[in-house]
C-alpha cells in the first residue's frame, strides 16, 4: 500500500482481491477435501446432513476467504479498523461454522483404516486433551489479543509479510480451539455439559469489552509509526484506532450473544432428545412388564384349569355303592 491507495470501499472487496496467498490455496484444498468426503459417503449410500456442508463451505470457509483473499485482506495493513474486522471474522465467526460442519466426523467416516487410526490417536492424545480442555482454550483465546496488541509483536506483523500470515493462521487456530469444544459436533475429549459451556461463553464477553475500550482510549498508536508513515490523506490513524476498538467491542458482544443463543438452542434440542429417549425406554419397560404380567396370568389360568377335576373323573356315590 502507498500514499496513492484509494479509500476503502465496497468496490475494493473485488478490485483488491488477492489469490496468490497460501491461505487461498488452503481454503480451496479444504473445500475440495470436504466435498470429496461427502461424495464418498453418497457413493456408498450413507447420508450427510446438507446443513453441515452449507455451514462449512458457506459462512465457514466463505468468511475466511472474504477477509483474507478479498479487498479486506488487501487493506488489513492499511486500516486498523479493517484489521479488527478481519480479526473478529477469523477468530470468532468462521470457527463457529467450521465447527458446525463437523469435518473431523466426516474424516472419521471416510478415511481409510490407517489414516483413521492416526486421527483417532491424535484425538485421544494427551496434547489434544489439554488443548481441547475448555479452560485452557478459554485462557488462550482471551489472552492472545492482549499479548498481540500491547506489545511490539503487532508492529512486527505489519512489517513482515510471513509473520502477518502466521498471525492469520493463529487467529483461526485459537478460534477453533475455543469454539470447537463448545458447540462442535465432532468427537472431542473432555467436553463439558451445556450449562458449563454457556457460562464459559458468557465469561468471554467482558474480555472483549475491556480490550475494545482499552484500544479506544489508548494514548499511543498500535503498530508504532506504521500507520502514520503511510501518509494517507483520507485516513486519520487516531480516529481509525477508535473505530477499531469499537468494532472489537461491539463485534465481540454480538458474536458472544449469538453463540449463547446457539448453545441454548442446542441445549434445548439435546434435552428434548434425552426426554424422548427416556420416554421410549419407559414405554419399552412398560410393554415388557405388561407382557410379563399377561404371561403370568395366562400361566395361572392354565394351572387352575389343569388342577380342577374333569367330568369323567367325578364318580357318583350311587355308582360306588352299587
Amino acid at each position: 500500500m502507498t500514499a496513492e491507495t484509494p479509500p476503502f470501499t465496497v468496490a475494493t472487496l473485488v478490485t483488491g482481491a488477492r489469490l496468490d496467498s497460501w491461505l487461498a490455496v488452503g481454503l480451496l484444498l479444504a473445500g475440495a477435501l470436504y466435498l470429496y468426503g461427502t461424495h464418498r459417503l453418497r457413493m456408498r449410500g450413507d447420508r450427510w446432513p446438507v446443513g453441515r456442508t452449507v455451514a462449512f463451505l458457506g459462512p465457514g470457509l466463505g468468511t475466511l476467504a472474504l477477509v483474507t483473499v478479498s479487498g479486506v485482506g488487501g487493506y488489513d495493513t492499511t486500516l486498523l479498523s479493517v484489521h479488527m474486522l478481519q480479526h473478529m471474522a477469523l477468530s470468532m465467526v468462521a470457527p463457529i461454522f467450521l465447527a458446525l460442519g463437523a469435518p473431523v466426523t466426516l474424516a472419521l467416516r471416510t478415511l481409510p483404516a490407517r489414516p483413521r487410526r492416526t486421527l483417532l490417536a491424535v484425538l485421544h492424545s494427551k496434547v489434544a486433551a489439554v488443548l481441547a480442555f475448555p479452560l485452557v482454550a478459554f485462557g488462550i483465546f482471551v489472552a492472545n489479543p492482549f499479548a498481540l496488541y500491547f506489545t511490539s509483536l503487532y508492529e512486527q506483523t505489519l512489517r513482515h509479510e510471513w509473520l502477518h500470515e502466521v498471525m492469520h493462521a493463529h487467529f483461526i487456530a485459537t478460534g477453533c480451539l475455543f469454539f470447537w469444544p463448545l458447540l462442535g459436533r465432532d468427537p472431542l475429549p473432555g467436553r463439558w455439559p451445556y450449562p458449563a459451556r454457556a457460562l464459559l461463553m458468557l465469561l468471554s464477553v467482558p474480555f472483549h469489552t475491556v480490550l475494545g475500550l482499552t484500544i479506544m482510549q489508548q494514548k499511543t498508536l498500535l503498530g508504532g509509526d506504521w500507520y502514520p508513515s503511510l501518509n494517507l490523506s483520507w485516513m486519520d490513524p487516531w480516529a481509525d484506532q477508535v473505530t477499531a476498538g469499537g468494532v472489537l467491542w461491539a463485534g465481540g458482544e454480538l458474536v458472544s450473544v449469538t453463540m449463547l443463543a446457539v448453545l441454548v438452542v442446542q441445549w434445548i434440542k439435546q434435552s428434548r432428545q434425552e426426554a424422548a429417549r427416556i420416554d421410549r425406554q419407559l414405554d419399552r419397560e412398560e410393554a415388557a412388564q405388561a407382557a410379563a404380567e399377561a404371561a403370568t396370568a395366562a400361566g395361572s389360568a392354565q394351572v387352575d384349569a389343569d388342577g380342577a377335576p374333569h367330568d369323567h373323573e367325578i364318580t357318583s356315590p350311587l355308582r360306588m355303592s352299587a
